[in-house]
């Protein structure tokens, strides 16, 4: 490789000095960014863009992703990667050989633990038996499904381009492929009431997956709905729904492990909770952020978003796809930590502050005595917790650590 754009990134990360000092370097995920589908959602706040009469240059992005994830291996030279994420857009639209052609590449060129979890997200509209059987035989061993909703209705007011009986199929489908699945739903929908949601809720328990994630719907900015509001359920409709969801789960047997995450025992999603628990993770793809850990230092990255610039960047041999590019400091550290991890029910053990973030739990005890005092956490010497007053009020409770703790 020449000593062009592409290494320089490589010689920073480990001779630039840092200003923390980590014992030991977390768990090491990847994740694969897809960036096309077919219908732009009005809610959808992702990096996604709609494929022109169903095409995009499937050949040209795998070129480009193996190309970044060449360029980036020496930065997770000798770390096994444990789980696998390809998320999107939609990226079930890939051709099974394309699927396959992945996954290879990924093989080829990092150590992946052969117990990994490799999940793949899907959309009803795009489920076809033989491509899934094939996705399975390629290695893909959890399906993510974004159901949304199994009301015709509200599919319809979410701009989804699959209709109930589509979505009841994609399950029975993914069922017969995957002993490991997951449905993404939808709650406080525009003009849903109490009963609708307890039907999707019930029809999604009905096939019995391993996992669901039950979102609360959001107007994100930059969004056609942020730009047009639908009329939602209020304050109280919603809070309504969020209550019996978490009875109705626990009575099903699933439990809420996170704000939105709710699994079946064993059966929690392994690449996420590397997330929320402040693991490292290598992104690629337009758009996908990558945190590494070093000895002395956490970056971060951010991929070129849009699709044409990012495969330009990817193949050219003088470039690098890398937009965006930090170390983040003892000042954000203590932020960035609880934002993932306080998302957890359990929360963290104490000693996982210190080995994530190189930083002592001194820098973050008065931010802990506030919490503690107004019952948003829960602390022994072992483990921190949200109560579950925390929960509710989640970004009240994240936004103590905001405060740099040297003033």
């Amino acid at each position: 490789m020449s000593a062009g754009p592409k290494t320089i990134n490589v010689v920073q990360a480990f001779t630039s000095p840092g200003s923390i000092r980590l014992t030991s370097l977390p768990p090491l995920s990847l994740y694969v960014h897809f960036p096309w589908c077919v219908r732009k959602c009005p809610y959808c706040d992702f990096n996604s863009h709609e494929s022109k009469d169903d095409t995009f240059p499937e050949e040209r992005y795998l070129d480009a992703l193996r190309a970044d994830l060449e360029s980036a291996l020496p930065l997770v030279w000798g770390r096994q990667v444990h789980t696998i994420f390809i998320g999107g857009g939609t990226p079930s639209l890939l051709s099974a050989k394309g699927l396959d052609r992945l996954l290879s590449d990924a093989r080829a060129l990092l150590p992946i633990d052969a117990d990994a979890e490799i999940t793949l997200e899907a959309n009803p509209g795009t489920f076809e038996a033989a491509k899934f059987a094939s996705f399975r035989a390629s290695g893909v061993n959890r399906l993510s499904i974004g159901i949304q909703s199994f009301n015709e209705a509200h599919l319809k007011a979410l701009g989804r381009i699959h209709d109930a009986t589509q979505a009841r199929k994609a399950v029975e489908i993914a069922a017969k492929h995957f002993d490991n699945f997951n449905l993404d739903l939808m709650f406080a929908l525009p003009q849903q009431s109490l009963d609708e949601c307890r039907h999707d809720i019930d029809t999604a328990i009905s096939f019995a997956p391993p996992h669901l994630s039950l979102y609360h719907l959001t107007m994100e900015p930059n969004t056609l709905f942020a730009k047009y509001p639908p009329a939602l359920p209020d304050d109280d409709a919603s809070a309504d729904m969020q209550d019996w969801i978490h009875e109705r789960t626990r009575e099903a047997g699933y439990g809420r492990y996170e704000v939105s995450a709710y699994a079946k025992p064993h059966r929690q999603s392994r690449h996420n909770l590397n997330y929320w628990r402040f693991g490292d993770y290598l992104g690629i793809g337009a758009g996908a952020h990558t945190k590494l850990s070093f000895p002395s230092k956490i970056l971060r990255q951010a991929r070129f978003k849009h699709p044409a610039t990012y495969m330009d960047q990817a193949l050219s041999p003088a470039e690098t796809a890398i937009q965006e590019e930090r170390d983040v400091g003892p000042r954000d550290l203590p932020f960035e930590f609880m934002l993932n991890t306080l998302r957890l029910v359990e929360g963290f053990p104490v000693h996982s502050f210190v080995e994530r973030t190189g930083l002592s739990l001194s820098a973050i005890e008065p931010a802990l005595v506030e919490a503690e005092k107004r019952g948003l956490i829960t602390r022994d010497i072992e483990r921190i917790a949200p109560t579950e007053f925390g929960q509710r009020f989640l970004n009240d409770l994240q936004a103590l650590f905001l405060k740099d703790p040297q003033n």
